[in-house]
C-alpha cells in the first residue's frame, strides 16, 4: 500500500510539473507562418513541381513540417479540448506524414491524391474552432 501510495505521490507531482518546452508563437502565428505556407505548397505543388532533388528535399521538409505542426496543435496549453481538437489535429499528422512519405518517394501523383485529405482537415478544424469561419463578409 506504501508503495502505491508514493507511486500516487510521484505521478502527481510529474503531472504538475512545469513543461520542458516554452510556446514562442500564439494559435495565430503558427497558423499564418507555419502551417497555411506547408499546407499551400501541398495544395498547390503542381503549379510548381520539384524538378530536381533540391526542390524535393525542401517539399519533403514543407510536409515534416505540416505533419509535425499538428503535433504542436495537441500540446498541452495549446489544444482547446481532448475530443475534435485532437481528432482535427491528428488528421492534419496522418497527411502531413502522407506527404512526407510520397515527397520522400519523389511521387507527385502522390501528393497530389493527398489534397482532398488535406482540405477535409482544415475545413474539419476551422468550421468548429475558427469563429466565422465560412461566412461571406458584407459587400462594403
Amino acid at each position: 500500500m506504501r508503495i502505491l501510495i508514493l507511486f500516487f505521490v510521484a505521478a502527481l507531482a510529474v503531472a504538475q510539473a512545469p513543461a520542458p518546452y516554452q510556446f514562442v508563437g500564439n494559435m495565430s502565428q503558427l497558423m499564418v507562418d507555419i502551417i497555411y505556407p506547408a499546407s499551400d505548397a501541398i495544395f498547390y505543388v503542381e503549379r510548381n513541381p520539384p524538378k530536381n532533388e533540391v526542390q524535393w528535399n525542401t517539399l519533403q521538409g514543407t510536409a515534416l513540417t505540416l505533419a509535425e505542426s499538428g503535433n504542436l496543435l495537441m500540446m498541452e496549453g495549446r489544444a482547446r479540448d481532448q475530443g475534435d481538437w485532437i481528432k482535427d489535429s491528428k488528421l492534419l499528422v496522418d497527411v502531413g506524414a502522407a506527404a512526407y512519405k510520397a515527397a520522400r518517394a519523389r511521387n507527385l501523383e502522390g501528393i497530389l491524391a493527398l489534397n482532398d485529405q488535406l482540405n477535409d482537415a482544415c475545413v474539419a478544424c476551422h468550421r468548429q474552432y475558427r469563429p466565422g469561419y465560412g461566412r461571406r463578409r458584407p459587400a462594403p
